[in-house]
């Protein structure tokens, strides 16, 4: 048959049982798997960890906000971030403006991402942070959008009604006064 039709027959898949043949045009086969492997390829995106060095515990907020943004960047593609700041000299004496550094990096990423790590090691503190997946990001967003209509009035608060219990359905049967029993003596003092 694929000779009478100036074709090929060519198997597909062969390790089906029975093998799966075809009568087709074998060049033109060959050139739509190579254009899916291609296709395949540039579509594919494999996770990096991209580093953000901080040169002094001194930034300023602006310079910060260029690297978080930067950083926002790498988390919303799929790579994960570590941020590293190195202490020089006198800087060691006040580890705690690295850490508030940190703090204010995990606040500003924290709605693409979140911290997987974070320590000191020396002179140096590293802090590792992880993309979100797009349905957390989404359900951060919506969350927030939600709270800033209800902030500017838009829709009304939901209250909180606390949840039902027995007591609530039907008032309880009085209980009876504890009485000793009659066959046990009074206490003594």
């Amino acid at each position: 048959m694929a000779r009478e039709a100036g074709l090929d027959l060519v198997e597909v898949v062969p390790n089906a049982t029975p093998p799966v043949c075809r009568i087709l045009d074998y060049g033109k086969y060959k050139y739509d798997l190579a254009k899916k492997q291609r296709h395949a390829k540039a579509h594919r995106h494999e996770t990096e960890l991209k580093e953000i060095r901080i040169r002094t515990p001194k930034i300023d907020t602006h310079d910060l906000m260029i690297k978080v943004n930067r950083a926002r960047e790498f988390l919303l593609r799929g790579d994960r971030v570590q941020f590293s700041l190195r202490f020089r000299g006198r800087e060691l004496a006040h580890i705690d403006e690295g850490q508030r550094i940190f703090t204010q990096i995990e606040e500003a990423l924290q709605d693409c991402g979140k911290v997987d790590r974070n320590r000191r090691e020396g002179r140096r503190i590293t802090m590792l942070i992880a993309p979100l997946t797009k349905q957390q990001i989404l359900q951060k967003r919506q969350a927030a959008n939600l709270a800033a209509k209800i902030a500017r009035g838009e829709i009304p608060a939901p209250t909180e009604t606390p949840p039902a219990t027995e007591t609530d359905a039907a008032p309880a049967p009085p209980t009876p006064a504890a009485e000793p029993p009659p066959d046990t003596p009074p206490p003594t003092a």
